[in-house]
């Protein structure tokens, strides 16, 4: 990645917040930040962000992110993917994992089926019935079966949206049937959205969970006092995920959510999963506009002088965190 690192901030004080001094000449100005909402967790390499580029479905959108995260000097820590592993041929994964690899950035694929590509129609009812879990033995064994195919072809990050098999999947790395280097992600389409359930995901093996957009603040300070884990949020979310904008946020949801990934999605654009060649055109320009909305964030955070404490490029490992004993 021939990004350039932000420039380091400094003290939390230092921070602008949007809109002020101005605001401060009319008596306007907000309260003073309180140093105890501040998460005290950081990534192990000292960091307390990363970024994401997410819905990055096959090699041309991986290559088109890489170029214009070059052109537009935006780092990218990760890449990830949601139609699935099942849904790339093993030739497409090898050429996605050797391109990140040659970039240092790391590359997260979605485990196999799941609720909304189901037999079952409980998924369409009005009460949503199981969501996107795995249904079934059958599902849990699509899914693992997709881990065990992709950590063979080199990918050391998977996408999960079933407790079961988070916990299989970590289970599994416990015994070494899958490298103790691989790490699961939790997807938002089943995030947690209390202190309790988010303890929870990361005992299970979560190495990063993606909660839900409208978090606020305080929820996000409330869950770092039970949990490290890293955690991914939507700086911008797809439509299917409430289409929240929080970019004038970031400084401030660094500073509660730390050690967090910021994702640069996308509101306002066509769904693509399962994607296929027959939507090629948009998986393409939305692949770009990810990585010039991913700009736009940055380019905030150091205009408030907030654009410090990035992890390394080429960072991937979470740190140490709690687990339930693995039998």
């Amino acid at each position: 990645m021939t990004a350039t690192s932000p420039a380091p901030s400094g003290s939390p004080s230092t921070v602008r917040r949007p809109g002020e001094p101005a605001l401060g000449v009319l008596g306007l100005g907000a309260p003073a930040a309180d140093p105890a909402d501040a998460s005290p967790h950081t990534f192990p390499d000292g960091g307390t962000w990363r970024t994401e580029i997410p819905s990055v479905e096959g090699p041309e959108a991986l290559r088109v992110v890489l170029e214009e995260s070059a052109r537009l000097d935006v780092p990218v820590h990760r890449i990830s993917q949601g139609s699935g592993i099942w849904m790339l041929s093993d030739s497409e994964i090898t050429d996605m994992a050797e391109g990140c690899a040659e970039r240092g950035v790391e590359l997260c694929l979605f485990t196999g089926p799941r609720g909304s590509w189901d037999t079952g129609a409980s998924f369409r009812s009005g009460s949503g019935g199981a969501g996107l879990r795995a249904r079934g033995h059958d599902a849990l064994a699509g899914c693992v079966e997709d881990a065990l195919r992709a950590s063979e072809l080199g990918v050391g990050c998977l996408l999960v949206a079933d407790e079961g098999v988070l916990w299989t999947l970590h289970r599994l790395r416990a015994r070494g049937v899958l490298p103790a280097g691989t790490t699961f992600k939790v997807s938002a389409l089943i995030g947690p959205v209390n202190p309790a359930s988010y303890s929870v995901f990361e005992q299970l093996g979560a190495d990063s969970v993606n909660v839900p957009s409208d978090l606020t603040l305080t929820h996000l300070t409330e869950i770092r006092r039970v949990s490290a884990a890293p955690m991914d949020l939507y700086i911008e979310a797809p439509d299917d995920l409430g289409g929240y904008v929080r970019m004038y946020e970031a400084a401030e949801l660094i500073r509660r959510g730390a050690p967090l990934y910021l994702k640069f999605g996308l509101s306002r654009a066509p769904g693509i999963y399962p994607y296929g060649a027959h939507l090629r055109d948009v998986a393409l320009e939305t692949a770009r506009e990810r990585v010039r909305r991913g700009r736009l964030v940055l380019d905030l955070l150091a205009r408030h002088g907030a654009a410090g404490n990035m992890s390394p490029l080429g960072s991937r490992l979470p740190g140490t965190l709690r687990r339930f004993p693995a039998q």
